[in-house]
């Protein structure tokens, strides 16, 4: 290169690395003051009423499967199997609050600990940041595994060590099972709508199953003993009908996102899809866009509001290629939707942990249950029409006849799709 080019490549360098220095500091300088005006205008509201689905269990050959969408159901329940549990109790979950009902949850636990039965415990040390140190306390009785908030050690480029453990899973006696996008706190209880499932008989098997492998695979510590490794029998029956799809980004594993795709793709009738997040790959986004074209009634409900308003935003970018395939997208007011769920053509059905995002498709340690069962797809045709009651629409005309500034700030946040 001419000493005359050099100055000028420079130049071109340097104009290059500071434009995108500027973008990447106006995006994340709006992204933080959103969320504070955000975090600021919600001190002291309360979410609204939001219809409520009863619980309802399904039989599925030896298994059952019974539906929650209210959070204090669900926690009676889950309390009332760990203060009956005789041998086992294994309990993960990814935000445990400090408040009366993660109290309540921390007592049960220690109660039957107390009592003989074996209680392995483990929660998301990320997640629960702002959780008071007290409360993470535990009696020497229960075998307690934080998940690291920082899990790559010295290997700072391995990617498949930077998922956080977003999975929710009770497993009682190796005889009853709960999987869900519920968490553990009182606002979950009462003014969050959410979806959990309770399994009983051969398909709690992969449940447990799934509590152990992550156990065994984080159990080593660096700087102090190791937990010991839990060992299950192999079981003899399973159920055909229910899978336990789980995501395990330490052994690049990422059954969700295909699992969700090859139940898109042989659709026919209707895909009814709920979830908390709406962030996927353009691949996903064809797949519904595929669907919606050959006549397949495509549903999207998410929340008209969500706790993250950076993520609301970059999702909308979304909308409008959705929208002019057929997809019908349903807000959801009042409160927040935290439901990770779908139903496709009255046979298929999947709840879980995993949002439609990077971080929980390719990323996160999540856990699904997928079930092939007219009676449980039913079931949830039945829910998603009651959350529907509760949502707004969101036309074509609504959505091409919005500001001129909600637009640059969708195109503004758009690069932060792929860390979201």
């Amino acid at each position: 290169m001419s000493a005359a080019q050099q100055p000028w490549t420079d130049r071109v360098l340097r104009t290059i690395r500071r434009t995108l220095m500027t973008i990447v500091g106006v995006q994340l300088v709006l992204a933080v003051s959103m969320s504070l005006v955000d975090s600021y205008r919600r001190r002291g509201k309360k979410p609204g009423p939001f219809p409520i689905t009863p619980p309802a269990q399904v039989p599925i050959g030896d298994s059952t499967v019974t539906t929650y969408t209210y959070g204090q159901h669900l926690y009676d329940d889950m309390l009332a199997a760990i203060e009956g549990a005789q041998r086992q109790v294994l309990f993960e979950t990814y935000i445990w609050k400090g408040d009366e009902t993660g109290e309540r949850f921390k007592q049960a636990l220690a109660d039957a600990a107390a009592r003989g039965v074996d209680v392995y415990v483990i929660y998301d040390g990320f997640a629960n940041l702002v959780v008071s140190p007290v409360f993470k306390r535990f009696p020497r009785t229960m075998k307690v595994l934080r998940y690291p908030v920082y899990a790559a050690g010295f290997r700072f480029f391995d990617l498949s060590r930077y998922g956080r453990d977003h999975r929710k899973i009770l497993v009682v006696d190796s005889e009853v099972g709960f999987v869900g996008g519920y968490n553990i706190g009182d606002a979950y209880a009462t003014e969050w709508r959410d979806t959990h499932v309770r399994v009983t008989g051969p398909g709690v098997w992969d449940l447990q199953r799934a509590f152990a492998d992550f156990w065994n695979l984080h159990r080593r510590h660096r700087f102090r003993p190791s937990e010991p490794p839990l060992l299950l029998e192999t079981h003899s029956e399973w159920e055909p009908r229910i899978r336990i799809q789980r995501n395990v980004p330490r052994l690049w594993m990422f059954p969700i996102r295909s699992m969700y795709l090859e139940a898109i793709n042989r659709a026919s009738r209707n895909i009814w899809l709920t979830t908390a997040y709406f962030l996927p790959d353009q691949d996903f986004v064809d797949a519904l866009k595929a669907a919606a074209r050959r006549g397949v009634d495509v549903r999207l409900l998410v929340p008209l509001k969500s706790n993250h308003i950076v993520a609301d935003w970059t999702s909308r970018g979304y909308f409008s290629q959705l929208l002019e395939s057929g997809v019908r997208i349903l807000r959801y007011r009042d409160a927040m939707v935290h439901a990770k769920t779908a139903t496709v053509d009255g046979t298929w059905t999947t709840v879980g942990t995993a949002n439609i995002d990077r971080l929980s498709l390719s990323g996160n340690y999540e856990i699904n249950i997928e079930v092939i069962d007219r009676g449980l797809a039913g079931q949830m045709e039945t829910i998603f029409a009651a959350d529907e009651s509760h949502c707004l629409e969101l036309t074509i005309g609504e959505w091409e006849a919005r500001d001129l500034h909600r637009k640059f700030t969708e195109f503004v946040l758009a690069p932060l799709r792929p860390l979201l």
